[in-house]
């Protein structure tokens, strides 16, 4: 019992530091066989937080309805949030413009490969996006399926990542209709707040998994990946991270400083989300994470909190949906020698920002995000099959952005809005798993 508390006495971020610092030098060690060995360890990590997010988002967003239309104007916090959205991704279309311009990672580039693995993404129809946001069968949306059609026209169940937004349009119209029933479901109301408190609890179990998830992502990534694939592109690579690392520190600490936030008491507390978000590469994945880290971390409301996040999480992509949009299509102009007009820029600023809202929910979204950027400003589309290789690599950094902002958005609309707990902000927790003394052994004790 000694050895678990001394666990639990070590901050959450610091376990994590160590899963990933170890995790490199293991893959380091082993090579490409650290994909074999460490490979599972975390993939079952991502599956465990997985498994989660879908039934966590259900209850919540169902609760958070519920309560929130007796206290604040859900039209009013959603339309805060869309505008704060849209805001922070003009500027992040903006750095990665101003990146691309300064490092220009395209100019003297030898010849590119496409990658061998590279398929072209079809860019959904607009149409067809907005009839994705409501599910045929919410049963499947819960279970992460949907319907597909085969060549002879049998329908089939096929698995979907891309339904956290059909599980929100269903939660949320549950929650609606039990608003609208007032105290007739009482109970019901009572049991989904049950059964929401029940899977943060089950979110703090798995959480504690991380730094092992962790080791075992970066060890077989690092084993996996030769330096080779990088020489190429390394002068990209540098332009997306600093491009990214400008977009979430000055960026984002700005807007924290005009709201009279201190910057530092944000990172500390959402460290885990952004953590969790650089080895997964997911948003959907370190969505518990990131929805604890608001909430637990960062004070804001717990029911405001459930809609803003796993909103976010399938919106709100300013390092997949606008800075590496902005920055590809610079760097593809620079390779190609093609010298982009002034409309050209402003049609890539428009694109990335518009874009990044209207492939909600569609996997690999920044490969389809600068599909439809490079398509919108005329430059040759195959060229992204040049940054397909490197795109496990890239899609670090750009997740952990996209995480940043989804927890973001919501500290700044719940500080205008009064929905922030200004003491819990202030002392900055970054711990999202057990705490000290709540490990199952002695809450059973």
């Amino acid at each position: 019992m000694s050895l678990i508390s001394a666990w639990f006495r070590i901050p959450f971020w610091q376990r994590v530091v160590a899963g990933f610092v170890l995790g490199a030098l293991a893959g380091w060690a082993a090579g490409p066989s650290a994909e074999t060995w460490f490979g599972p360890i975390g993939d079952l990590y991502v599956t465990l937080i997985m498994m989660i997010a879908v039934p966590l988002v259900f209850f919540a967003v169902i609760n958070a309805v519920a309560s929130l239309s007796g206290q604040k104007s859900i039209a009013a916090l959603a339309g805060r949030t869309f505008a704060w959205f849209a805001i922070t991704a003009v500027l992040a279309v903006g750095v990665g413009l101003l990146f691309g311009w300064i490092i220009q990672p395209g100019s003297g580039v030898g010849v590119l490969q496409v990658a061998s693995d590279y398929k072209p993404k079809n860019v959904p129809g607009a149409l067809d996006m907005l009839l994705n946001l409501v599910p045929s069968n919410p049963f499947q949306a819960l279970s992460g399926a949907a319907t597909a059609r085969l060549a002879d026209g049998t329908k089939v169940l096929v698995p979907r990542s891309g339904t956290v937004l059909q599980v929100i349009f269903f939660a949320g119209l549950v929650g609606f209709a039990m608003v609208k029933l007032g105290e007739k479901v009482a109970g019901i109301r009572k049991l989904v707040g049950e059964a929401s408190d029940v899977m943060i609890q089950v979110t703090r179990y798995v959480l504690e998994f991380t730094p092992f998830g962790t080791f075992g992502l970066i060890a077989a990534l690092v084993g996996g990946y030769g330096f080779d694939q990088l020489r190429p592109l390394l002068s990209f690579v540098v332009a997306l991270y600093l491009a990214c690392a400008f977009h979430i520190v000055v960026v984002y600490g700005g807007l924290l400083l005009a709201h009279g936030l201190n910057p530092l008491k944000f990172f500390r507390g959402a460290a885990p989300g952004m953590q969790v978000a650089f080895v997964a590469s997911s948003s959907f994945a370190a969505l518990p994470v990131s929805l604890r880290s608001t909430t637990h971390n960062l004070g804001v409301d717990k029911d405001y909190a459930a809609f803003a996040v796993p909103l976010g999480a399938t919106i709100k992509m300013d390092g997949c949906g606008a800075i590496y949009p902005a920055l590809a299509a610079v760097f593809i102009s620079q390779y190609a020698g093609i010298e982009l007009s002034l409309s050209q820029y402003l049609v890539i600023a428009l694109a990335s920002v518009l874009g990044s809202f209207g492939t909600a929910g569609v996997p690999g979204t920044a490969v389809i995000m600068a599909t439809v950027v490079l398509s919108a400003a005329g430059l040759p589309l195959e060229t992204i099959g040049y940054l397909y290789a490197i795109d496990r690599v890239l899609d670090m950094m750009r997740t952990m952005t996209n995480v940043t902002g989804q927890m973001l958005v919501p500290v700044l609309v719940a500080k205008e809005t009064g929905l922030l707990d200004q003491e819990v902000y202030n002392a900055a927790s970054s711990n999202v798993g057990l705490q000290e003394g709540e490990e199952r052994g002695r809450e059973s004790a």
